[in-house]
């Protein structure tokens, strides 16, 4: 796990949701479009792998991305995210409406984004992140820049921090550890 300072370990502590963008964070940013005009994204397994440890362990994910895109549907169903805002124009107004009807507090929040679209949330969250490749501008104002870049494990590494410093890492490999000896 990386050094950090007790106040950003005390944030971690108290997230229960995480509110991940899509492009340029779960995918590397690029789109390609093949010959029939279908819309293609490439998406990391580990950063998958992750998003279902940190959901079994009780941390809920939502996606929140500015596109409107099919692929964006068929990787939430994959990973079992019930939670999916696409086209969202207005991110904020989307993260307000996700706190009331959940009935949480900002501090409850951890956020990853990368671009200026995502920086009113990334200051509301209560534990703000972004990939290495990230806007410059969005690094300045986030609490943690991960080592790995969108689309290549820096999903990954964020919800490993969370369930470390949470104090639930050590369960999730036991748990695998049991499964494999079944």
């Amino acid at each position: 796990m990386i050094d950090l300072p007790d106040t950003l370990k005390e944030k971690i502590k108290r997230i229960t949701h995480l509110i991940l963008d899509v492009d340029g964070v779960l995918t590397d940013g690029r789109i390609i479009f093949d010959d029939q005009g279908r819309e293609l994204k490439f998406y990391d397994v580990k950063d998958g792998h992750g998003i279902k440890i940190l959901m079994r362990a009780g941390i809920e994910v939502i996606l929140l991305t500015g596109r409107s895109s099919n692929v964006v549907d068929r990787r939430a169903r994959d990973l079992q995210i019930t939670e999916v805002y696409k086209g969202a124009k207005n991110k904020i107004e989307i993260y307000e409406s996700i706190l009331a009807a959940k009935q949480l507090r900002d501090d409850q929040i951890a956020c990853m984004g990368d671009d200026i679209v995502d920086i009113m949330i990334l200051r509301r969250s209560g534990f703000s992140a972004a990939p290495s490749d990230a806007s410059d501008h969005v690094k300045l104002i986030v609490d943690l820049v991960t080592e790995k870049p969108a689309g290549r494990g820096a999903v990954r590494e964020l919800c490993e921090l969370i369930l470390q410093v949470q104090g639930k890492w050590e369960e999730v490999v036991e748990r695998y550890a049991m499964d494999a000896h079944g």
